[in-house]
């Protein structure tokens, strides 16, 4: 510990200014200014407590070594702190920016004072050390002679290929869009992540040894079956892309979009791709279904497209403030949360149910909601409270119901659970031996954090498979529901 008074000394928490929010709306950069200076950087990785019992590891699916790093980022000892960082996460650049941080709800220093910038410092170490060439491929010394297919090339996917490829087995991640990283590309838009802090990732991965297969469909253009006799191994790592639908009078109305149609149309809109009948919401009155990060997502899109207004409908009550007494720390909390494209205005309601969506000549014109009310423990539209918002466009963004089909049962004969993930057992292993799970297909929709974590453990688990042992550490078992799932 550098500095066992840090946190006496600096009580304030600094984080990453944004840029106004005039300026940023205006374009598709990340809506954050450049990283923070050394000197605040340090000052705010000594308010690290380097507690004796560091529940900011078990808030972490990843178990990241985080007194570890702050301790040396404190010390100025970047290139250090970046190896300690990434001895458990493939990929902190990712998570530094989309994890929902659960490592700083679960900070020892959050009891009665603001938890230490873990994720700011987390990404600012990422970030330095590309800057200074300290990410480097780490290829092989030989090779195993065994070859593995990674399905997905999402956070898990890609977590599991590298590790896969850095112990010496030839690995081949498939990906059914025109480019690689699954949501991360085309799901989580630029303000949030610009796609070149991917790509650089990748090109570390590609001289490792990793090969890509893009625009490949498996299940149509390629099966399941062809993979298994082509491969020695298969991991699924397909996401849980099945959208929850809302079927009331009216969804068949032009005009109701998934949420995730939409994000994605803008996303190749903003990679330069020529998009047919983009969803646009330039000048149209926008609501959103689901108060998530995909709802959210959905407001900084439409704010950037120029969106006449947006609304924001959610179900249930207003989350507190303040953490509530059902969940203590040092459990993730479900606060009121005003995220960046919150704070670029817009309208949000809660305690709101949809009824029906109101239309002319089969398009939408509105939306018809009502009071919600607790009956019974069921939330139910309040008689005599209905009312109308005008609607051009809805996005209904209310979460996942599972993993897609996409012929894994027939092909493969690997069932589904009663989630709508596919079924496996405690090696991240289906019913067909050398077929494996790993992520948001194995354990419904989740963190990014707990998709690396999953992309890490599974590759363990084929490892083992394959050789009999294996040396790869396995952060999380398929089972673990540790206190960080939302």
């Amino acid at each position: 510990m550098a500095d066992p008074r840090g946190f006496l000394k600096t009580r304030q928490r600094e984080t990453q200014p944004r840029r106004p929010v005039p300026v940023r709306i205006m374009d598709w950069k990340e809506v954050y200014e450049a990283r923070q200076e050394g000197t605040v950087l340090r000052r705010q990785a000594s308010r690290c407590m380097d507690c004796g019992v560091p529940f900011c590891h078990h808030g972490c699916p990843l178990g990241n070594l985080i007194p570890e790093w702050n301790d040396l980022t404190r010390r100025g000892m970047g290139q250090d702190a970046s190896e300690r960082l990434h001895a458990t996460n493939n990929f902190p650049e990712f998570t530094g920016r989309l994890c929902p941080a659960p490592c700083e709800t679960a900070c020892v220093l959050g009891i009665n004072q603001p938890a230490v910038t873990i994720k700011q410092i987390e990404v600012s170490i990422a970030e330095e050390a590309f800057d200074e060439g300290w990410i480097e491929p780490l290829p092989p010394a030989r090779l195993t002679g065994k070859t593995v297919a990674v399905v997905g090339s999402g956070p898990a996917g890609l977590a599991a290929a590298q590790q896969l490829t850095r112990i010496g087995h030839t690995v081949a991640v498939y990906e059914r869009d025109d480019r690689i990283g699954g949501l991360m590309r085309y799901g989580i838009p630029d303000f949030k992540m610009e796609k070149d802090v991917i790509d650089r990732r990748l090109a570390q991965m590609q001289a490792e040894g990793t090969r890509f297969r893009t625009g490949v469909n498996v299940g149509k253009d390629v099966s399941w079956d062809q993979l298994r006799r082509r491969y020695d191994a298969v991991v699924i790592a397909t996401g849980a892309m099945v959208p929850r639908d809302l079927p009331i009078p009216g969804r068949h109305l032009a005009g109701v979009h998934f949420a995730m149609d939409y994000l994605v149309q803008s996303n190749h809109a903003t990679a330069g791709d020529t998009v047919i009948d983009q969803i646009d919401a330039r000048g149209k009155h926008v609501v959103i279904l689901g108060g998530g990060d995909t709802g959210a997502d959905c407001i900084g899109t439409a704010h950037r497209q120029q969106a006449a207004s947006v609304t924001t409908l959610a179900i249930g009550k207003q989350p507190p403030t303040e953490r509530p007494a059902h969940q203590p720390w040092p459990m993730f909390p479900n606060l009121f949360e005003v995220a960046t494209a919150h704070e670029e205005g817009g309208e949000r309601t809660y305690l709101a149910s949809t009824v029906e969506f109101v239309g002319e000549n089969g398009r939408l014109a509105g939306i018809k909601v009502a009071e919600t009310e607790y009956v019974d423990g069921k939330r139910l539209p309040k008689a005599g409270t209905e009312r109308i918002i005008p609607a051009d466009l809805v996005f209904l963004a209310l979460g996942f119901t599972g993993a897609e089909p996409a012929g894994i049962t027939e092909q493969v004969s690997a069932p589904f659970d009663d989630r709508g993930n596919v079924a496996r057992d405690a090696d991240y292993m289906t019913e067909v031996p050398g077929v494996f799970v790993a992520g948001d297909a194995g354990r419904g929709q989740s963190l990014i954090v707990w998709a690396i974590a999953e992309g890490r453990a599974a590759a363990a688990a084929v490892d083992r498979h394959l050789m009999g042992s294996t040396i790869l550490p396995a952060p999380v078992a398929p089972t673990d529901r540790a206190i960080t799932v939302l």
